[in-house]
């Protein structure tokens, strides 16, 4: 039976697959409308979900997925990119089922941030100012590079650092970073920035833990020196 070619540009915007996804959510489209959206890169051949009900009517979803590139490709209308996304889309699907999510990474006390991140700057050349977003037990949830460069109040804004902050549902924030120098002395810049943080995250209600400057091989707490209450 040939399939009814229903073009996606004649329905009304609200009534095409995609919208309807965003809308409703991926369950409520049938697998042809679900493959047409893996599909749909701009092709000037026949409509997208006629080309994908046709697939379907030549092969069952399981027998979709374990179809490899050059099978698919002998589908009329399926080419080498088409055949690589569906079968990309399906080896995503393989892997969920066997992810398993790595427990995050918890910190107790200034020498976890500094073996944490001490790899990652003992190279750098320049300053790198890194934020920490902590869970309410204290595990990370995100690590973001705030600035690079001499560090000041003007690149290092609370609106930067505690946009993250909202975005995660962080209960806490460390700041960290580097003194290219080796010496991980507080300037007083580096003081003046971290009481301008902790004064933005009291009003926000997102406690500020500590700021841990890393040196060469050595660290220092500026929460250890008095300067985060």
């Amino acid at each position: 039976m040939e399939v009814s070619k229903i073009r996606i540009h004649d329905l009304p915007e609200e009534e095409r697959p995609r919208e309807r996804l965003i809308k409703n959510g991926p369950e409520s489209l049938s697998n042809a409308e679900l493959l047409g959206i893996v599909l749909r890169t701009g092709s000037k051949e026949e409509n997208v979900i006629s080309l994908c009900s046709r697939i379907l009517s030549e092969y069952n979803i399981k027998q979709l997925s374990l179809a490899n590139v050059s099978r698919l490709m002998q589908v009329h209308g399926i080419g080498k990119a088409k055949a690589a996304q569906i079968a990309a889309v399906f080896e995503l699907a393989r892997r969920l089922e066997t992810f398993v999510e790595e427990p995050k990474r918890k910190i107790c006390s200034p020498k976890d941030v500094y073996s944490l991140m001490y790899p990652k700057m003992r190279e750098q050349k320049k300053e790198k100012f890194v934020t920490l977003y902590l869970d309410t037990k204290n595990q990370i949830l995100k690590e973001e590079t705030v600035s690079v460069g001499s560090l000041n109040a003007s690149i290092v804004h609370p609106r930067e650092v505690f946009k993250s902050a909202l975005m995660e549902s962080s209960a806490s924030v460390i700041m960290v970073h580097n003194h290219p120098s080796g010496d991980p002395s507080p300037s007083r810049e580096d003081i003046m920035v971290t009481e301008k943080l902790v004064e933005g995250g009291k009003l926000l209600g997102i406690d500020i833990l500590d700021h841990i400057i890393i040196g060469d091989g050595r660290y220092v707490s500026l929460k250890d020196e008095g300067f985060v209450k």
